[in-house]
């Protein structure tokens, strides 16, 4: 088998999906981090916006329409081959979104989609940047940061 390497970063869009005081989650379907819980995005495309790519990302993994309304952070997520080759590079835009309509449905490249209040994110993500990332946008909604 053989493997493709990243020849330069590329940029990915976590979107934090409020409703209420729960955020959406999708469970990943393909690597980086497959199988384990994080939020709908991807990446990029050219000539798109980071709000663009936020909208389409949620709509496609999850069925759910959402307004984009600001960017929170960036965090970077590279991944290395045991012989210590960078295997995916991406740096991630996080963009706080507001639900408009639907409920989670697991769609594109994903396992399955949820609304998770923060006790249960705290017990679902692995990814330390990422709860990291879920706590300050926590203490940003509710005015703390």
């Amino acid at each position: 088998m053989s493997h493709t390497f990243p020849d330069h970063p590329r940029v990915g869009v976590g979107v934090l999906v409020w409703k209420g005081d729960a955020l959406l989650l999708i469970r990943r379907g393909k690597p980086p981090g497959m199988g384990e819980w994080s939020l709908p995005g991807g990446s990029q495309e050219l000539g798109e916006t980071l709000f663009e790519t936020a909208a389409r990302e949620v709509m496609e993994e999850t069925c759910i329409t959402a307004r984009p309304v600001a960017v929170l952070t960036a965090v970077d997520n590279i991944v290395q081959d045991p012989d210590g080759r960078v295997r995916f590079h991406y740096t991630i835009v996080d963009v706080v979104a507001e639900w408009q309509a639907g409920e989670p449905v697991a769609a594109t490249d994903v396992l399955e989609a949820r609304w998770a209040t923060p006790q249960e994110w705290r017990s679902l993500v692995v990814w330390q940047p990422l709860l990291e990332v879920l706590e300050m946008a926590l203490a940003a909604r509710q005015g703390c940061g």
